[in-house]
């Protein structure tokens, strides 16, 4: 039997695996690149799967999301690391947490009442992963997780959406795509965010074009912008991960978080992850840790 920290690794394999695959191309084309040519070299992951490594830590240690612990792995990451993409707010704010500023403080100072950012979103996917037996906890979890860094309802609306989203798809049987949407508006606090799901339930499956220039696709950051379109890709692909990454990256944008948040939630659906973009993808921390030895 799967327990939820499996369920929540196997997530930050998927999540880690698509962040890593959509920052390849930011510098080449996917509508010019086809499915049966992967991106060549190493794909090196950014501060999206960083960041949930630290999820990942606190959920083995404390079994549900400890704010002040949380916290303080985020800021001991950065400072290992901080060349991984982190946003110039998010560098600013860990910077902070880790010459002792309470994050209770800090998080709501950044941009005058607290970000809205889809940082918060990126990392959220293990969160429900690991409590998928309890969806309505793992929205809750995932919004203690958020407010660490997005003091701003939208981007906690994002967190507790992305969660929800993995929570349903860590269960069988899956729901259509838009049966899937329509669970997750119920857990979503009202605002752009949940408005913009509302919009996704109407968009056909098939129309990358109009989900794109309707919801966004992360051009803002935003979890307004990034969340609702990364919910409708996830739900029409949750049998093939292969195929609901190449359908996201083609919606161009902010295309490493993209995939992070749709990889994290169709790792949890579909049968497997490829094997090949596994091996293509940099290694996670514990992995090189383990080698080193």
């Amino acid at each position: 039997m799967v327990d939820g920290l499996d369920r929540a690794k196997r997530s930050l394999e998927g999540l880690a695996t698509g962040d890593a695959f959509g920052e390849r191309f930011f510098s080449i084309s996917p509508h010019t690149t086809p499915p049966s040519e992967l991106p060549a070299g190493i794909w090196r992951w950014t501060d999206d799967t960083h960041m949930a490594l630290s999820i990942v830590e606190i959920l083995k240690t404390y079994s549900h999301i400890d704010q002040d612990a949380l916290a303080r792995a985020f800021a001991r990451r950065y400072q290992q690391d901080p060349y991984r993409g982190y946003g110039a707010g998010a560098a600013r704010l860990l910077r902070q947490i880790a010459l002792g500023a309470d994050w209770r403080h800090a998080a709501p100072a950044l941009f005058n009442g607290g970000s809205y950012g889809n940082g918060a979103a990126m990392r959220a996917a293990p969160i429900g992963a690991f409590f998928s037996d309890d969806v309505k906890r793992a929205a809750k979890e995932a919004q203690l997780s958020a407010a660490v860094t997005h003091a701003h309802i939208e981007g906690q609306a994002g967190a507790m959406a992305v969660a929800v989203a993995a929570a349903i798809a860590a269960n069988n049987p899956h729901p259509s795509g838009t049966e899937f949407l329509r669970e997750v508006l119920t857990f979503i606090p009202d605002g752009t965010t949940k408005s913009r799901v509302q919009t996704a339930v109407d968009i056909p499956a098939d129309d990358l074009d109009q989900a794109v220039q309707t919801l966004g696709s992360g051009r803002e950051v935003s979890a307004q912008d990034t969340v609702p379109f990364c919910l409708w890709s996830a739900a029409y692909h949750l049998e093939n991960y292969e195929e609901a990454l190449w359908w996201t990256v083609k919606g161009m944008g902010d295309r490493d978080t993209t995939c992070a948040i749709v990889g994290g939630i169709v790792a949890l659906s579909a049968p497997d992850i490829p094997s090949e973009w596994l091996k293509r993808r940099e290694p996670l921390l514990a992995e090189r840790v383990k080698q080193r030895r």
